[in-house]
This record gives C-alpha cells, sequence and structure tokens, in this order.
C-alpha cells in the first residue's frame, strides 16, 4: 500500500494567504481543543456559551476572568469558558462597531428614545472615572450587550452540544 502525503502538501485548492491560514490553524487547533476536553457535551457547551456571553459585554479587561468564575458558578467546563472567550476575540476588529450599536440598543431599551450623538473626542480619559460617564455610556452600552449576547450563547450552546455530541458518537464503519 502506498503512503499518502499529508493533507496540506497535496494542494487541494488554492492556498490562503498568510494571515489567513494563520487564522484557520488557530481555529482547528481551538476547536480540537474543544473537542478534546474529558467532560460531559452538556458542560463544554455550557462553558462555551458563558465564553461567549461575556465576549460580547464592554467589559474589556475582566472578560476572561468573569466567564471562568461564571463557569465554576454554573459547575460547567472552565477551559471551554476561557477559550471560547478567547474564541471571540477573531472578531475584534469589528468590536466598535458592535459595541456602537450596542450603545444605541441599550440606550434605546433605557430611555426609550434614539441615543444624542456622541463625540468621543471631548471625553478625555479622565472623565471614565466619573460615575456620570459610566452611566450615560457604559451602561446602555453593557445593557445593549445582552440584546447580541443571550441569543448567541443559546445558539453556541446549542451547536457546541451537537458538536461534542457528534464527535463523540460511535462513527458505523461501511
Amino acid at each position: 500500500m502506498q503512503d499518502l502525503p499529508p493533507r496540506a502538501e497535496t494542494g487541494y485548492g488554492p492556498r490562503l494567504p498568510g494571515p489567513l491560514a494563520r487564522l484557520k490553524r488557530w481555529l482547528t487547533e481551538h476547536h480540537m481543543t474543544l473537542m478534546a476536553i474529558a467532560d460531559t457535551p452538556h458542560s463544554i457547551a455550557l462553558g462555551s456559551a458563558i465564553g461567549i456571553f461575556f465576549g460580547f459585554t464592554p467589559l474589556w479587561s475582566m472578560k476572561t476572568l468573569l466567564s471562568i468564575a461564571a463557569a465554576w458558578a454554573c459547575r460547567c467546563n472552565k477551559i471551554a469558558a476561557a477559550i471560547a472567550v478567547t474564541l471571540h476575540d477573531v472578531i475584534l476588529p469589528f468590536m466598535p462597531a458592535i459595541y456602537w450599536w450596542e450603545y444605541k440598543i441599550g440606550y434605546l431599551a433605557l430611555h426609550h428614545a434614539r441615543p444624542q450623538r456622541i463625540r468621543f473626542a471631548h471625553i478625555s480619559m479622565h472623565n471614565y472615572l466619573h460615575w456620570k460617564i459610566f452611566v450615560g455610556v457604559i451602561w446602555p452600552t453593557l445593557i445593549g450587550s445582552l440584546f447580541l449576547a443571550v441569543p448567541s450563547a443559546l445558539i453556541i450552546y446549542f451547536v457546541m452540544r451537537m458538536l461534542v455530541s457528534y464527535s463523540r458518537a460511535p462513527q458505523k464503519s461501511s
């Protein structure tokens, strides 16, 4: 029997540009890590959903810690939560637009009116430490993030549970 070369060297399809190839490799490695975790499909899926949930919140420096703490409190897989919140950073270039829409949705939910135009150039770093800025900007963004985070977490829970269950099911040989 003849040995086949590894799939990467067979030349199936066009090669991806460098950044996309690295992104694909990174996603594949994290996917395989999630599938190889020795835990129940429910625990892995719930941990992943918690990680995605906290990935949408504007709690920038606390996302990973909060997702691990929530996974611990829910008695689900903390590794899956940490991987999912990190995996969420793939869409980091789009986060300013996502935060802007979260702010608009949150402002509408809180005040039942469209938000006024905010000029961030007039807000200095010192102003972020004031309660008025938190209530005016961060709180509506946090409320608006729930409208994206909850549905995304629910979808990720069911998709991950299905994927993990499918990958662990005994395969029938033809």
